[in-house]
């Protein structure tokens, strides 16, 4: 800048001098200013073209403010270009890492189309990189379940997995995902989870199997059991009270048997889109009256809160297993003449089964394991009650089918509550339904 200064106030005093030897000082003045003017246009004109590629690679070498703004330009082009080697490799090595994964990866765009996926793809989903570049997912790999979840983009959804065939191989199971990132951007990733749904479904297998085997025997020794023990002639004294205990068990082995076939039921049963109107109210009664009988002599207040506009869609018997099962738990851990209160209500986030029990309650650590198989409290506590350890089990897997999620609030000694959520889409308000038009005339 200084050079340039110097070089401008030099052509001033020349062309002043100059202009004081002819008598004509402006015109010199101005010549000289106009020559000042074209020189650095010259200038500005091969740094323009220098920097749209047009002449040599070598920057203009001109004494001026050009050139440093010319240097300056390098510089940010070397460091650009930097940056971009280091970003390139960076990216080339998480492709890389990302290829290496045994999942199938397929990042999507803003409408679900094609950006990039990595090997397994094509062995998991049957997309191929880069021949389907652009192409829309769901325009390959064409599954109902697929279609709905890329639909659905609420952050609720996006939790969501969900369990297909692979459109590739038959024989291949997998499971999708799909994360959001980066700017209206999802990332679709599938694992093969064969061999897990395979185990699962040998062991369900086996469960099933070996109750059906065991129900049989079972129904025999408790046949003999019930006749032994109604024959007061036959039986000596000495065996009615071993004989009772033998009865108890048995039957307690039945329930268990039961239980172990529902929930094998609810493994293997493919879920079913279609679903019945339940009236949730009348199924609360019914649950209440059946609580009642089993409350006997310990005589528990049973309270239903209970909106009798609010139905769902969902299996009427999946949905009395579930229900039952939470509200008799609170029945046999419930001191004796304690409240139990049932609640069936609407809110913002959905609606909502809930039962408040006031027994002793469950320490903070044991409620994230509540819902596993046979999982107990207090195993001995557990046993004088007659559970199975599979309760809870059945009400997880039942709202699974519901799509809807159990809460569990608790704190030893202030009692328990069991809130089963179900979506809105489920809910079914009669209050809102018009009438037929015979009834509203």
């Amino acid at each position: 800048m200084k050079e340039d200064f110097w070089r401008l106030l030099a052509i001033v005093i020349f062309s002043f001098l100059l202009g004081l030897l002819t008598g004509h000082i402006l015109l010199c003045l101005l010549i000289g200013l106009a020559g000042f003017m074209y020189w650095q246009y010259r200038a500005l004109r091969q740094l323009m073209l220098w920097l749209h590629g047009r002449s040599a690679q070598v920057p203009p070498d001109t004494p001026s403010l050009v050139d440093e703004i010319a240097r300056e330009f390098e510089y940010q082009g070397l460091q650009q270009q930097h940056h971009k080697q280091k970003l390139s490799g960076m990216l080339k090595r998480f492709q890389e890492a990302i290829s290496a994964l045994p999942d199938a990866v397929v990042a999507l765009g803003e409408h679900d189309e094609i950006e990039w996926a990595n090997e397994k793809a094509q062995n998991y989903i049957g997309v191929k990189w880069p021949q389907d570049s652009g192409q829309r997912i769901s325009n390959l790999v064409r599954y109902p379940k697929l279609v709905a979840l890329l639909a659905n983009k609420s952050e609720i959804n996006l939790a969501r997995r969900i369990e297909i065939i692979s459109p590739v191989n038959q024989n291949l199971r997998i499971e999708v995902r799909i994360a959001p990132y980066g700017e209206n951007q999802r990332l679709l990733v599938a694992r093969n989870i064969t061999r897990i749904h395979r185990a699962n479904q040998m062991r369900s297998d086996f469960i099933a199997n070996a109750s059906h085997e065991l129900r049989t025997p079972l129904t025999v020794v408790a046949g003999y059991l019930e006749a032994f023990g109604n024959d007061d002639e036959g039986s000596p004294d000495l065996w009615r009270e071993q004989i009772e205990r033998m009865r108890k068990q048995t039957t307690r082995m039945q329930r268990l048997i039961d239980d172990l076939l529902r929930l094998a039921s609810l493994e293997s049963e493919i879920d079913q889109e279609s679903h019945d109107e339940v009236n949730i109210t009348d199924l609360i009664e019914i649950i209440a009256r059946e609580a009642k009988d089993l409350s006997g002599k310990l005589s528990h207040k049973i309270v239903v809160k209970a909106n009798p506009d609010l139905w769902l869609k969902g299996r009427y018997k999946e949905l009395h297993s579930a229900f039952s099962n939470i509200v008799f738990n609170a029945i046999k851990y419930s001191p004796e003449k304690a409240n139990i209160e049932i609640s069936w209500y609407r809110d913002e986030n959905g609606a909502h089964f809930s039962v408040r029990d006031h027994g002793d309650g469950i320490a903070a650590e044991h409620i994230p394991r509540l819902t596993e198989r046979f999982y107990r409290v207090d195993e001995g506590r557990s046993r004088e009650k007659g559970g199975t350890g599979l309760g809870l089990a059945i009400v997880k897997h039942v709202l699974a089918r519901h799509e809807a999620s159990l809460h569990i609030d608790s704190e030893h000694g202030d009692g328990s509550i069991f809130r089963c959520d179900f979506p809105e889409k489920a809910i079914i308000d009669k209050s809102a339904t018009p009438l037929p038009e015979s009834l509203s005339a």
